[in-house]
C-alpha cells in the first residue's frame, strides 16, 4: 500500500472538509488531527480492509469509491454498502471490521492510527459529535435500503442509487444541486445489479428505459446525465427531497 500523492496536504484544502468526521473542528482541533494523519492509496480492485483482521487504522474516504461485502460459507458473497468521499472506515473502540472493504475505483484515504485516534476523541467533542451524527445517519440510509429492497420496483431502485450518487458525488453538502448533473457511476451494471438484488440485465433494461423516457442520458458506459433532477427524484418512489439520508 503507497502512500498517496496528492495536491492537498492541508485539511483547508480538502474536498470532503464540510462533511467528513472533521467538519465541525475549530483550527486547534484540526492541527491535532494534522499531527496524526497520513494519506495512503488505493488501486481499483485492490483490498483496503479484510472482515476479521485486526484494525491499526480508521480512515475517511477522499476520493474514490469503494464496497463493503461479506461472504457466507459457501462462498456467495453480496455487495452490502457503497463508500463515497466523506465516508468513514472502521468504528472507534472496535479493533476489526464486519466487512471487507474493496476499491472499486482508485481510492485516496485521509487515514489515522486507530488507537491514538481514540484517545483523541476524549479532547475533541466535535469529533465525537459529528461521528455519532454520522453513524445515526447510516442506521436512517440502512432503513431506507431496507425499503428499498423490499418494497421498491426496479426502475426506482435504479433511480434511488442514481439520486444517491448525485447527491453525494455532485453536490455532497446537500445543497441546491440546479437544474442539471452529469455523474460518472463509480461501479458496473454488474455491480449495480449486486448491490440492488437485480439481474444485470434488469439494471440495462431500466437505465435505457430511463433514458428512452427523457430521466437520463447515457454516455458510453458510465457516464450518466440528468437534465432534470426533480424528474429523476420523483422517479424514485420517495417523497419530494428523494427520502434516502445522504
Amino acid at each position: 500500500m503507497n502512500t498517496a500523492k496528492i495536491e492537498f496536504s492541508e485539511c483547508g484544502d480538502c474536498p470532503i472538509r464540510h462533511r467528513a468526521v472533521c467538519s465541525r473542528c475549530e483550527t486547534d482541533e484540526l492541527e491535532q488531527l494534522n499531527k496524526i494523519k497520513f494519506y495512503k492509496s488505493y488501486p481499483a480492485g485492490q483490498t483496503i480492509a479484510i472482515r476479521g483482521e485486526p484494525l491499526q487504522n480508521v480512515a475517511s474516504i477522499v476520493a474514490g469509491t469503494a464496497t463493503l461485502t461479506r461472504s457466507i460459507e459457501d462462498g456467495r458473497t453480496q455487495m452490502v454498502g457503497l463508500l463515497l468521499p466523506s465516508d468513514f472506515i472502521g468504528r472507534p473502540g472496535r479493533d476489526t471490521l464486519q466487512y471487507d472493504v474493496t476499491a472499486v475505483s482508485d481510492v485516496t484515504l485521509c487515514c489515522f492510527q486507530r488507537k491514538p485516534f481514540e484517545k483523541l476523541l476524549e479532547e475533541l467533542p466535535h469529533v465525537r459529535e459529528r461521528l455519532l451524527e454520522m453513524a445515526l445517519d447510516e442506521l436512517d440510509a440502512a432503513r431506507d435500503w431496507m425499503l428499498l429492497l423490499g418494497r421498491k420496483t426496479a426502475r426506482e431502485r435504479i433511480a434511488s442509487l442514481l439520486t444517491l450518487m448525485v447527491k453525494r458525488t455532485i453536490r455532497p453538502d446537500g445543497e441546491v444541486m440546479g437544474n442539471s448533473s452529469r455523474i460518472e457511476l463509480p461501479i458496473t451494471r454488474e455491480a449495480m445489479a449486486n448491490y440492488l438484488g437485480l439481474t444485470i440485465e434488469t439494471v440495462s433494461r431500466q437505465l435505457t428505459k430511463l433514458k428512452n423516457d427523457g430521466i437520463i442520458g447515457i454516455e458510453g458506459k458510465r457516464a450518466i446525465t440528468i437534465p432534470d433532477l426533480g424528474a429523476l427524484l420523483a422517479e424514485t418512489g420517495d417523497d419530494e427531497d428523494g427520502g434516502m439520508i445522504v
